[in-house]
């Protein structure tokens, strides 16, 4: 299969390089500054082994991507870039394209679902940096990350096999899962220390917000009847395949705030406000978070620099 990684940040600058280092064929899709750097001097892969410059083939949107029939699209934007992202692809990619949710959150699948009837989703535990344009940072020095397939809503059938083999062959852990939603639905919940990495100040607080957002979302998905692996299967599939290069500020919300792109907080701590909405169970600390970050990013303020201990006072 060939691939098409549609937004070449953290997560899919990593698997493109990989891939494409792999000998498989891969064409980036990127924007702005990052992408003249990569046409102009190639992808600067930042690994615990070392740098790499990978000459990968990057183009600014789906109209100059040469599409086959056995093309695949990892969708690797934030998640309030999903929209414009789909619109560009359903323009050009032919009807019948897998496309993959590399992405964080779980309200990605079923909007690719309403453009293209072969959706895919993985839930992503990849470790990774992008600041600086045309280079990006694998964080992890055992295995790169963990990216296990399933197809949307459930099941697995071949193309989710040859995605994981080729992973695999990349150097990533990956299998074909059938339930990878209640995978995902997991990560969603790790995911809300994003908004809290994003908005608050290093602190003695911090466990007691995520506590707070924690609770509230495991008492929303189970009003909603939504089944989530536990938090043991969870740390089993990680085990200490994932190591190394740790950053006090890493999260990808942070990152974005950093940046100045946007923040994808709607569809993390959002929903979970969203499901508590539909389902009547109150979500104050998610609120919260959701407002504190959305504030952040419209006023300019320095990510991750309110009060702990004044934030929970506010609750």
């Amino acid at each position: 299969m060939r691939y098409v990684i549609f937004g070449a940040g953290a997560v899919g600058g990593v698997v493109g390089g990989l891939l494409h280092r792999a000998g498989i064929d891969v064409t980036l899709v990127a924007r702005g500054e990052h992408l003249r750097a990569i046409q102009d001097t190639g992808l600067s892969l930042d690994t615990p082994d070392g740098v790499l410059t990978l000459d990968v083939p990057a183009v600014a949107d789906a109209s100059h991507v040469a599409w086959t029939e056995d093309t695949v699209v990892l969708l690797s934007v934030k998640g309030q870039q999903t929209e414009a992202a789909l619109e560009d692809l359903a323009a050009y990619a032919p009807p019948a394209t897998p496309v993959v949710s590399l992405q964080n959150g779980v309200a990605n699948e079923p909007r690719i679902l309403r453009r293209f009837a072969r959706t895919y989703a993985i839930h992503v535990v990849l470790p990774a940096t992008f600041l600086t344009p045309g280079t990006v940072v694998q964080d992890s020095s055992n295995k790169p990350g963990i990216l296990d397939i399933g197809r949307y809503p459930t099941g697995v059938d071949e193309t989710a096999t040859g995605i994981a083999n080729d992973l695999v062959k990349a150097g990533f852990l990956s299998e074909p899962r059938a339930d990878i939603m209640a995978w995902k639905h997991r990560k969603l919940l790790n995911n809300l220390g994003n908004g809290i990495d994003a908005a608050i100040a290093p602190g003695p607080s911090d466990e007691d917000i995520y506590a707070r957002c924690l609770a509230e979302a495991e008492s929303v998905l189970a009003a909603a009847d939504i089944n989530v692996v536990t938090a043991d299967q969870d740390r089993t599939r990680r085990a200490d395949h994932i190591t190394g290069r740790a950053r006090a500020k890493n999260s990808s919300t942070w990152q974005s705030l950093t940046r100045g792109t946007g923040v994808e907080i709607d569809y993390l701590s959002g929903e979970i406000v969203l499901l508590g909405r539909l389902h009547g169970v109150p979500t104050p600390a998610n609120e919260a978070i959701q407002r504190a970050v959305h504030d952040i990013a419209r006023t300019g303020a320095e990510p991750g620099s309110l009060d702990g201990t004044q934030f929970l006072a506010s609750l």
